[in-house]
């Protein structure tokens, strides 16, 4: 009975390691595999950050050149506004000595006797021809004998013959000063042009590179976002590894103690069944003692009949009858 409850209970405790050791044996296994996906998910998201890294890098880098490029051309486009700014005061100055000009000669051309007979530069009397009929009128009064009105008359046209002279001279004087001032207006009117063009120029290089600058700086911050997000995840994952960490240690540990209630209870169950043999030994003995005593009991009795009856007795019969029992 005590062999087949201790049997019982053997296999029982068997049966139960068996299970508590499938089962630990599953929970180990999924969370190896789990722990591989996560060491994996986490070298992945720290080769990302690196890319990212460099990525960052190389956007500070343009950053940095747009940026040079910048500076670079508001310094040009400084120096532009600059000359406009001392150009401009003399591009005023003479567009205002032009039209100046342009009206003291229209004012001449109206108060003049000959701008008022004459309607273009070539209907002029020419200056040279004027010199000369006035020289001419000069030397007939004085050398030539003349009544008092011819000498009258003389006198009268050359009074107006120095008056067209002198009116050309002036409006010649004026034309000249006209077109010098107008050479220079042109002059400084094409690089005036020559200028609004290079700040035009330079408007729209600094507006382009600033655009890209912009989108520059929105990439550099979608970067930080992303490095920022990956780095979660790796601090996430980094968690649950150690929660990970911390029921492989926890299965480590019930695999140990299960291990040693199970070397304990195979120690039990040795110290047992030696008890339990020993046990079996002492009954046997006790059992063959039992025989041979009734075996003895049964010679002795018959020896004493044998010598009750006069019978001869052997050795052993009178061992029997007259040594120790059981002897």
């Amino acid at each position: 009975m005590t062999t087949a409850t201790t049997t019982s209970s053997a296999i029982r405790n068997k049966t139960e390691y068996s299970t508590s050791r499938n089962s630990l044996d599953s929970n180990l296994k999924t969370l190896l595999e789990f722990k591989k996906s996560l060491l994996e998910e986490q070298r992945k998201s720290e080769q990302e950050i690196q890319e990212i890294n460099a990525r960052i890098e190389e956007t500070k880098k343009s950053i940095d050149g747009s940026r040079d490029q910048l500076d670079s051309l508001r310094a040009q486009l400084k120096r532009v506004n600059e000359q406009k700014d001392t150009e401009y005061v003399k591009f005023r100055e003479l567009k205002n000595s032009l039209m100046e000009t342009r009206n003291e000669m229209k004012n001449l051309d109206t108060k003049s006797t000959v701008g008022a007979n004459i309607k273009s530069r070539k209907d002029h009397f020419d200056m040279v021809h004027l010199g000369r009929a006035l020289e001419q009128i000069e030397r007939d009064i004085q050398t030539k004998k003349l009544s008092k009105d011819e000498e009258r008359r003389l006198v009268a046209r050359s009074k107006e013959v120095a008056t067209k002279l002198h009116n050309l001279k002036v409006i010649n004087k004026k034309e000249d000063k006209y077109r010098n001032v107008l050479s220079q207006y042109e002059s400084l009117k094409s690089i005036m042009n020559r200028i609004f063009d290079q700040k035009s120029e330079f408007g729209n290089k600094i507006g382009s590179i600033k655009t890209e600058l912009d989108k520059l700086m929105n990439l550099r911050e979608s970067l930080y976002e992303e490095r920022r997000k990956t780095i979660h995840a790796i601090r996430e994952a980094a968690a649950k590894l150690e929660m990970v960490e911390t029921q492989l240690n926890a299965i480590e540990f019930r695999r140990s103690r299960t291990q040693a209630s199970s070397h304990r209870q195979r120690k039990q169950r040795e110290y047992e069944g030696r008890r339990e043999n020993r046990y079996e030994a002492t009954q046997e003995r006790a059992k063959r003692s039992r025989e041979n005593q009734e075996k003895w009991n049964t010679l002795k009795e018959e020896a004493l009949r044998k010598m009750s009856s006069g019978e001869k007795l052997t050795f052993d019969e009178m061992k029997l009858i007259y040594g120790d029992n059981g002897s």
